[in-house]
């Protein structure tokens, strides 16, 4: 019997979890170790910051739902792993042998690059985590009361776009409800070098498509934008020009403000000598495996990619839900060629899928592969995204309650977009 040991109970952690335990059977032990004892579904944080979920929606106990399948749960965290021995040491200080590691954490954010920044004694909310959101939201209500200028956005360094358009639109569509959106100017900061860019060069007509939606929505935006301080109500922002030339420095006033950070490894991953690239994201080979140890895999926002092009802010690439999903296959299948004696070949496939809500509308982003030139570029923009990111939220939740492994953009995400995806994906994926 082998000892398989994930780390990290998010998107990536609990679904190779649930796929290990399904594609392996009853013979081999299956620990998962996170930190706390709720899972969060991640998507669904904007929605929670300004009031249209609540926590008890979104969440649910790890411990009772993974023992069903007989998979052991450790909300302490790792404290240490200790990577020539085979071992990791959970934050409670109990060691675990491991024969395989599934390294699934997810990322450090690191509000402390940008002085000023971040929900823990900045003036900046955030959107990553529950815990933010809901912070967020405490503050939102806050807002409501005194409305004003509202500053949303991504720092240098970031990789992840969407949830900082997600955030600016569904904040427009809350205030429109209420009224009181005439009372608030909008502005977007992002280090992209143009809206729509994604941290994927653009997709398809993104960036006239996201325009459009920003414009119809009158919210300002500065690309190419580092922020280089946040004090109390106040954001310095400078511009930069194609080549990267500081060209304007922009002093916004704000009520409220949510800025998406730049990531890191997690300290105990990062630790690891030869594991990680200096930003502390594991270093994996087309198995996801780690080239400087072959017991130990990864999957998710942990994983070292590198960015799809050079731009003149840095900028990182994203790590799409359908990505994720398709790297916890790829280990599980790994694994368990393994274990069979067999060769450990399988590839996955770094493709971008990406369904981003806008409150009453939605935008559809598909790329494959990640990195141009694509066999496959589509986006649209329509209410069908909104009801499909709804749909998606449910789903997931029940796949985390029931155990299933079931591959969910391949049977249900793809599928919403209304055309024959399925077969694009797998056409472009063989090619």
């Amino acid at each position: 019997m082998s000892t398989i040991v994930v780390v990290g109970a998010g998107l990536g952690g609990m679904s190779a979890a649930y796929e290990l335990r399904e594609t392996l059977g009853n013979g081999h032990a299956i620990v998962l170790v996170g930190e706390g004892e709720r899972f969060a579904f991640t998507p669904s944080n904007p929605w929670l910051a300004v009031g249209w979920r609540q926590e008890k929606d979104t969440t649910l106990p790890v411990a009772e739902h993974v023992a069903r399948k007989g998979i052991r749960y450790l909300g302490s965290g790792v404290a240490r792993i200790e990577a020539e021995a085979n071992r990791v040491v959970t934050g409670a200080g109990e060691t675990i042998d491991y024969d395989y590691l599934v390294i699934c954490t997810g990322p450090r954010l690191a509000f402390e690059e940008v002085p000023g920044a971040g929900p823990d004694g900045g003036h900046t909310e955030s959107v990553c985590t529950a815990p933010h959101a809901l912070q967020a939201w405490q503050r939102y209500q806050q807002f409501l009361q005194s409305p004003g200028p509202v500053v949303i956005g991504a720092v240098q360094g970031a990789s992840c776009f969407g949830p900082a358009y997600e955030f600016a639109m569904i904040v427009d569509a809350d205030l429109r409800k209420r009224k009181l959106r005439d009372k608030v100017p909008m502005t977007f900061v992002t280090s992209e070098p143009y809206i729509g860019h994604m941290g994927l060069g653009g997709v398809g007509d993104s960036k006239g498509l996201m325009e459009a939606e920003m414009r119809q929505r009158h919210i300002g935006w500065i690309a190419n934008g580092k922020v280089s301080q946040v004090d109390a109500g106040q954001m310095s922002v400078v511009e930069h020009d194609a080549k990267g030339q500081p060209v304007q420095t922009h002093t916004l006033p704000f009520k409220f403000a949510m800025l998406l950070p730049a990531f890191k490894g997690v300290p105990a991953v990062a630790a690891v000598e030869g594991l990680c690239n200096p930003r502390g994201f594991v270093l994996v080979d087309k198995h996801q495996r780690s080239p400087q140890y072959p017991k130990i895999f990864a999957a998710g926002v942990c994983v070292a990619i590198p960015p799809v092009e050079a731009t003149p802010v840095p900028t990182g690439a994203p790590k799409t839900g359908f990505m994720i999903e398709s790297m916890v296959t790829t280990i599980v299948r790994n694994i368990e060629a393994e274990l069979k004696g067999q060769p450990a070949d399988f590839e996955g496939t770094w493709n971008a899928v990406c369904l981003a809500d806008m409150g009453d509308t939605g935008a559809a982003f598909v790329a494959l592969p990640q990195i141009p030139p694509r066999n496959v570029t589509w986006t649209r923009i329509g209410k069908w995204v909104h009801l499909a990111k709804v749909g998606f939220e449910k789903y997931f939740l029940y796949k985390m309650r029931h155990g299933t492994s079931e591959p969910i953009y391949e049977k249900y995400i793809l599928k919403a977009l209304g055309i024959e995806r399925l077969k694009d994906v797998r056409r472009a994926s063989a090619e």
